[in-house]
């Protein structure tokens, strides 16, 4: 962000690290019954009385996951809590607090940092979380978030990758491939922007897949859903890096195969409009494509006339056997692919 005489932008240097916690925080308010103490001690204390404590971590790196020219601080702090949110309700748990580490170079000011940490509060009040404590620093290579969420569940509502049993049905939220077109979108126009600065982006048609993509949402509404139709999942896990990669981890974890359906696999229009145009098959978008952040679970048969019609959930496949491989049943025959995890990887 750029300093100016008006509106001087405010030096970090000056707050000093304890002085810039003290004022990110100063307005959290706690919501959870089990805060018992929040930002301002050595650590903070939960209390959640007898039930299971589930705990996942996540990190999101400047030129690794995210770029400052097309993403906003906002939407960034929004979005680096609902990855790690999802991890939570991919346990069939309930996400209660949060915390919060953040690295900064000195090229950020004090309103950019608050421009992340509303992206995080509102975050935080839409899922009805706490903030509850974290770590600044500083970075010499740019912005890096890392964010743990903790959450809770009774011990026979948790939820593993483990789980899934022979003749199990597949079932995904939503729809696939909307984040990744996203992600191609905002890169198409950074580009045109880069050679022509007087181009202003062209994004109103696209609002839904990169929305999509700046501002995903976890999957609360769907284990609330499944509570409310007296669904348990045998197993379940997030689509962060794609159905194939998820697929996989499920296969691996039960020991059993999986066959899916391309014809059964949820494309909204707008995924299928622009693969199209990018000339990409948007089954490769919902397969290989990542961050759509929809939960893929496992259930038994015996549960199918609860979910069947929901417009919200779809039979994509089913387990086979044991130490089986996994394929994808291509549309209008019987010809199979293998699934390859394609999708992000690491490094």
């Amino acid at each position: 962000m750029l300093d100016n005489k008006e509106n001087p932008l405010t030096s970090l240097e000056k707050l000093g690290e304890f002085g810039l916690i003290d004022h990110l925080t100063q307005s959290i308010q706690i919501a959870q019954e089990s805060t018992q103490t929040g930002v301002g001690d050595d650590a903070a204390v939960l209390n959640f009385d007898g039930l299971q404590t589930v705990v996942s971590t996540d990190m999101l790196v400047e030129g690794v996951h995210f770029n400052l020219a097309y993403v906003p601080l906002k939407h960034l702090g929004y979005k680096s809590v609902v990855v790690n949110l999802s991890d939570i309700y991919a346990m069939n748990a309930v996400p209660t607090q949060i915390l919060v580490s953040i690295a900064v170079s000195n090229r950020f000011s004090l309103e950019a940092i608050e421009e992340i940490y509303e992206g995080i509060k509102i975050a935080c009040k839409r899922y009805n979380v706490d903030l509850v404590g974290g770590d600044t620093t500083s970075s010499q290579s740019g912005l890096v978030l890392s964010i743990t969420a903790i959450g809770q569940a009774k011990t026979e509502d948790l939820c593993y990758r483990n789980g899934a049993n022979a003749n199990d049905l597949l079932v995904v939220s939503g729809d696939l491939g909307g984040a990744y077109l996203g992600l191609q979108v905002l890169e198409r126009e950074n580009e045109v922007f880069k050679a022509n600065p007087n181009m202003q982006p062209s994004l109103e048609e696209y609002e839904y897949i990169v929305g999509r993509q700046l501002k995903p949402e976890a999957g609360k509404h769907i284990v609330e859903l499944l509570a409310e139709l007296e669904v348990k999942p045998t197993s379940m896990i997030d689509v962060s890096d794609g159905l194939s990669s998820e697929i996989l981890h499920l296969s691996k974890q039960s020991g059993y195969g999986f066959k899916i359906y391309e014809e059964k696999i949820p494309l909204d229009p707008m995924v299928i409009k622009t693969a199209e145009e990018f000339g990409i098959n948007p089954i490769t978008c919902a397969l290989n494509g990542g961050e759509d952040y929809e939960l893929l679970f496992t259930i038994s048969q015996s549960d199918f006339p609860k979910i069947k019609g929901n417009p919200n959930l779809t039979v994509i496949g089913h387990t086979t056997e044991q130490n089986a491989d996994n394929y994808l049943i291509l549309n209008g025959s019987e010809s199979a692919v293998p699934l390859t995890a394609q999708g992000w990887t690491s490094f």
